[in-house]
């Protein structure tokens, strides 16, 4: 790969193959910000794309050799491969092609207070916590995001600050291109086992994320994960540790529920009593998030008054436990899970919505994710009343036939849970209207697009 740095093109025309990914899009208008001309290319139409035009990015649908006309530099996801056409075409140029990390951690540079939030689980919800906190503070920080956070409008927010955050994600180990001041380690689980070979490597990509944290900056984990609080001892920087159950740095006590399971609880520090702190986000990973997005402005400076007041403001980011609306007197959710881990936690916290019956529909993603999880996937629904899985969600895989949603949903049903396949959102859609009864929760999970089947169950009402 040539080496090239994003400051040799300033003012030139930059392409992005994939520019409607949320990250990506992100990016986009960072670069837009700075005065680079920014064009790009994607599959299909969206708001995003819609959003970048209106910032001044020219946009084509679809990948062709034609669109990278006039690039000084091509930027790409780890989704797109080496047989793309604009990738080609950039190649037979002599264009130089990054990806996207890399370009993320060279734009991180210029950033003292660089801020990489990692982990299996909770990316996007604590980076937005911790961004609200900022905001709050008056840093006018840069905010890269993994969904859409209302209090900035999307999913980026460019300040005139030393302050940056951003999700760190550890898929292909991309975040290893980052440079951050802290490092924010959430949890460790065995996950994209397309590219991770098991757990010791997954742990060994996390820890190599952590040792690029300078001596004076700060590696915040959570102790309660035995992988996180391993990695805590063995990093050379600064640690601070959160936590529930054992002894941490931080530590949440005296939790309390309302009938919404958002949580309030009294707030610790090396076993000092610091305040109460009120969420206004349901379930206990969010007392984690919380806990780490505290830990983390604590450490840059910012007092605790400030962090309590962000941290009860925070409402939730779209597509994390969404509150979508109500079919008559059947509510409707929406969330990324697509985790087993992310299920249970998800599920265990809408138990405490007040409910009849809760209704899961569930889009897997990936068939590596389904094989490689696929026990751990047919115990993660105890929680569901009912539940309807449709077809994997392919996203960057090609189907190969190992594996299919059928299969899992006939594993589920040996456990003696309901459980039924349906092949189409329209399916889906009818089937609910006609079974669901008032007082009943319909949660939509997956990280594909089926959060579609909760809009067409809404506009189906109006």
């Amino acid at each position: 790969m040539q080496t090239v740095h994003i400051d040799d093109f300033k003012g030139c025309q930059v392409h992005f193959v994939g520019i409607g990914g949320i990250s990506m899009s992100g990016l986009a208008e960072i670069l837009l910000q700075r005065g680079y001309i920014v064009t790009g290319s994607d599959l299909k139409e969206s708001h995003i794309t819609q959003r970048l035009r209106e910032k001044g990015a020219r946009v084509f649908i679809g990948h062709h050799p034609s669109n990278v006309q006039g690039a000084r530099l091509v930027v790409h996801t780890a989704a797109v491969k080496a047989d793309n056409p604009e990738i080609q075409e950039a190649r037979k140029r002599n264009i130089p092609v990054i990806d996207r990390a890399t370009l993320l951690g060279q734009i991180m540079e210029a950033y003292p207070y660089s801020i990489g939030v990692s982990g299996s689980h909770g990316k996007t919800t604590t980076t937005s916590l911790l961004s609200t906190i900022l905001l709050h503070a008056n840093l006018d920080p840069t905010i890269l995001v993994g969904g859409e956070l209302d209090a900035i409008g999307g999913n980026v927010r460019t300040g005139n600050s030393p302050y940056f955050i951003t999700e760190a994600c550890e898929y292909v180990e991309s975040f290893l291109h980052f440079r951050p001041y802290i490092a924010i380690i959430l949890n460790i689980d065995a996950d994209h086992l397309d590219y991770f070979k098991d757990i010791d490597h997954i742990y060994q990509a996390f820890s190599k994320f952590a040792h690029l944290v300078p001596q004076d900056g700060y590696t915040v984990g959570c102790a309660d994960d035995p992988l996180v609080a391993k990695l805590l001892s063995e990093v050379k920087c600064n640690t601070i540790s959160y936590g529930i159950n054992g002894p941490s740095d931080w530590k949440a006590c005296d939790i309390h529920y309302n009938s919404q399971g958002t949580a309030s609880f009294k707030a610790y520090c090396k076993g000092e009593y610091v305040g109460n702190i009120s969420l206004s986000v349901p379930g206990k990973h969010n007392v984690y998030n919380a806990l780490a997005s505290t830990a983390a402005a604590y450490a840059l400076g910012i007092p605790f008054e400030v962090i309590q007041e962000a941290l009860r403001t925070y409402t939730g980011t779209h597509r994390r436990l969404e509150f979508k609306g109500k079919m008559g007197d059947v509510t409707i959710l929406d969330d990324y899970a697509h985790h087993p881990t992310e299920i249970k936690a998800t599920l265990e916290t809408v138990r405490n919505y007040p409910h009849n019956r809760i209704w899961c529909v569930f889009q897997p993603h990936t068939y590596t994710r389904t094989k490689k999880l696929f026990n751990e996937f047919v115990h993660a629904f105890k929680q569901a009343d009912q539940l309807i899985i449709t077809d994997i969600y392919a996203a960057r895989e090609k189907d190969t036939g190992e594996v299919h949603s059928r299969d899992l949903v006939q594993a589920i049903l040996q456990t003696g849970q309901p459980c039924t396949y349906m092949q189409t959102f329209e399916e889906i859609v009818n089937y609910l209207k006609e079974n669901t009864s008032p007082g009943d929760i319909v949660i939509t999970m997956g990280a594909g697009d089926v959060y579609r089947i909760g809009d067409m169950l809404l506009n189906a009402t109006v």
